[in-house]
């Protein structure tokens, strides 16, 4: 594997702002209107969001997977926890 083929923190954050501006999926803007609805400040939202698109991103490129809506989903329903950290 290239270090070209893994997107860093700022194309992950790139692609959660297109996301967004896209409307697609629709899960990224409710998470989003969710944690700033707690108190999250947007940058650190999108920051949490990006790390939950990363969990995607590092099983495509790993396990030659396909993305997982529905997971991604579920790890964005889970924010501002991130349970994916603990996992091997």
């Amino acid at each position: 594997m290239q270090d070209e083929d893994i997107m860093t923190g700022e194309m992950l954050v790139e692609t959660v702002e297109n996301q967004l501006a896209d409307g697609n999926p629709i899960q990224v803007k409710e998470t989003l209107m969710r944690l700033m609805m707690t108190g999250t400040p947007r940058e650190e939202a999108i920051e949490m969001i990006a790390c939950a698109l990363s969990v995607e991103v590092f099983d495509v490129v790993k396990n030659g997977g396909s993305f997982d809506l529905k997971r991604y989903a579920e790890n964005l329903s889970a924010l501002p926890d991130m349970p994916w950290e603990f996992e091997d």
